[in-house]
């Protein structure tokens, strides 16, 4: 029988890590909040490390995670950063993140305001246990004692950083820290010249000539150096990094050298993964990313879908395997969950095993906290959700919406409570996709019945005389469901030529909501109910009677 991707690393990683014979493993992953904090990120540094996390820790391992923030990064002043200040923006270029004011004034600094629509969040898409560090923090404490560490081994992290430069070499008196200009407030442009104790280095400042002395807790070290003090400080067993570290010879590879050959650490187990793509409505693929804000943010996938369903497509995608995202394809990707819970409880067949197991298994663990309901739950297509949302108000979604669901056939007359409260949750989030995401044909508000038979009353007789049939065959129905409905559709249309059908929904959709298209027709009627759909139908008929 084939296996998960992520059960195989887990028990490649349970075996490696176990061998440490450490009484807690450490597992970090880290995140520079240059910008917007989009969902992929996500992926490597939250969902992917915290699922091998849990699968661990049910195997006897005690495990810590966390997420590390580089605040002390530059701001580098990109197009797209600086566009987010009203006036100005670029003199904040080269300042350390954590101290670049919020361009909008509403947190005390960047990185507050980028992180509000990402940190509050990771808890809804995990089961929350996952601390957050920035650097900032890190240098009044542990990255400060590595810093003197680094000081006193310098000469030997020179010769191993120029084994990984080529041409550019770092010359002997080197020292790879960058403090805080005192003056301008850039940390890219400034130099150690000289240390002074172990607490403290002369610096020089090519960006506006200053020349100080700074604390070691006001700057950081060279990035790689930096990426491996992350390491020590934190004791890292096990991390999840962006596939542009992972080249033979690159960055990686460059602080593996690091921790083994001057500091003598047993450097974190390791995977690379692949960056995720921002698929837009006009079908354009961007690498998300922070700094450019290309993409949407968790807070703003919370707000039309769940947590569950972004889980499943991470887990269902190996890791160095590319998927793109758009928010108005969330329809789609319940489709695709929905197959997967059925597949699940064995409601529906897998074309092969290897699917069975992906599907399946990537089902299961998309649940943040505890397993999957003991029975399936109801599966509403989420289309026919944002409909049933736009035709009846939102405080009567609990009662007449649950009713309507009943009466066309969608759910039973005792759903689940699960089941229930996931229809609910969704009409809400739908109800919002709809506005935000939703192609104009999907907008649908109801005439009022005076404005419905104004339009009735210009409809040709030939288009009366299809909406006279159709009525009879309505009202002969047994059970007022989507299918029954679809069938007298195609009963009635499927012997008129294309320009008539095509003419007779064109005034369907204008009788019921003033617009020449709109939802699918079946299951618009299925959820407005059996009395007021015929209503409507009836005026189509009456004029011409």
């Amino acid at each position: 029988m084939p296996r998960h991707w992520i059960d195989e690393l887990a028990d490649k990683l349970y075996e490696s890590l176990k061998k440490r014979g450490k009484s807690i493993i450490v597992f970090n992953s880290g995140l520079s909040v240059s910008g917007l904090q989009h969902v992929g990120r996500l992926r490597g540094e939250i969902i992917i490390p915290e699922v091998l996390r849990k699968l661990l820790q049910s195997r006897g391992l005690v495990v810590k995670q966390y997420l590390t923030l580089y605040t002390q990064d530059s701001w580098k002043a990109k197009e797209a950063q600086v566009k987010r200040f009203k006036e100005n923006g670029v003199k904040y270029a080269g300042w350390p993140l954590i101290r670049v004011p919020d361009p909008e004034g509403c947190h005390s600094n960047w990185v507050e305001h980028y992180w509000k629509d990402f940190g509050p969040f990771i808890g809804e898409f995990t089961d929350g246990e996952i601390e957050v560090v920035t650097t900032t923090e890190l240098y009044k404490n542990k990255l400060k004692e590595f810093t003197k560490l680094v000081f006193e081994n310098r000469e030997k992290v020179r010769m191993v950083i120029n084994k990984y430069r080529g041409r550019k070499q770092y010359k002997e008196g080197w020292i790879p820290f960058e403090p805080i200009c005192e003056k301008c407030g850039r940390i890219d442009t400034t130099s150690s010249t000289r240390i002074v104790d172990e607490e403290h280095v002369e610096y020089v400042c090519s960006g506006c000539g200053h020349r100080g002395v700074s604390s070691i807790e006001n700057g950081k070290l060279m990035w790689r150096i930096e990426w491996v003090g992350v390491w020590w400080s934190l004791g890292v067993d096990f991390e999840a990094y962006g596939k542009d570290h992972a080249m033979p010879g690159g960055s990686r590879d460059s602080c593996v050298d690091l921790a083994v050959n001057v500091f003598n650490m047993q450097p974190p187990e390791g995977i690379p993964y692949e960056w995720v793509e921002w698929k837009t409505p006009d079908g354009k693929l961007a690498d998300m990313g922070s700094s450019d804000f290309l993409g949407f943010t968790p807070r703003e996938w919370l707000e039309v879908a769940h947590p569950h369903v972004f889980r499943f497509i991470v887990l269902k995608t190996p890791p160095m395997k590319k998927f793109a995202v758009g928010l108005h394809e969330v329809p789609h990707y319940y489709n695709i969950y929905y197959k997967a819970e059925r597949i699940y409880y064995g409601v529906e067949k897998a074309v092969s095993e290897e699917e069975e197991v992906l599907l399946s298994r990537s089902y299961e663990l998309s649940y943040p906290r505890g397993l999957p309901p003991r029975e399936m739950p109801e599966q509403v297509p989420y289309l026919h959700l944002a409909i049933l949302a736009q035709i009846i108000p939102c405080e009567k979604w609990a009662t007449e919406g649950l009713t309507r669901l009943k009466t066309s056939g969608h759910i039973s007359e005792k759903p689940t409570e699960y089941g229930l409260k996931r229809i609910l949750e969704i009409m809400q989030k739908a109800h919002v996709w709809v506005e935000k995401y939703g192609p104009s044909d999907m907008r649908v508000k109801l005439l009022p019945i005076s404005e419905a038979e104004k339009v009735a009353s210009t409809i040709p007789s030939s288009i009366a005389d299809i909406f006279k049939e159709l009525y009879e065959r309505f009202q002969t129905l047994d059970l007022w469901s989507e299918e029954k409905i679809k069938d007298a559709f195609i009963a009635v249309t499927s012997r008129l030529g294309e320009d008539l059908v095509k003419s007779f929904y064109t005034y369907f959709y204008r009788l019921l909501s003033g617009k020449d298209s709109g939802p699918r027709a079946a299951p618009l009627l299925a959820l407005l109910g059996r009395e007021l759909s015929l209503k409507y139908i009836l005026l189509a008929t009456k004029t011409h009677i």
